[in-house]
């Protein structure tokens, strides 16, 4: 059973860059509605890599907290 689950976080993490691609920019002239100027879409287009990457991490460490104190909570 340790080695699937090996396994299957070795496939998570070697896949996951390529699942977890930003979709490309769309044309130039994509934001103009009918009147003069170019036109922002909603959010401005600002990344969310930073947030994202910084939940999964805490995600991650409570996960990996609350597995390290349910072993040892086993043991006692």
């Amino acid at each position: 059973m340790k080695i699937i689950k090996k396994i299957l976080v070795i496939a998570i993490i070697i896949s996951a860059p390529l699942l977890l691609n930003a979709q490309p920019l769309p044309p130039s002239g994509g934001y103009q509605h009918g009147g003069g100027g170019n036109q922002t879409p909603a959010g401005g287009g600002a990344p969310i890599d930073g947030g994202l990457s910084i939940l999964l991490l805490l995600g991650a460490a409570y996960g990996g907290n609350k597995i390290y104190f349910k072993k040892n909570k086993s043991i006692d």
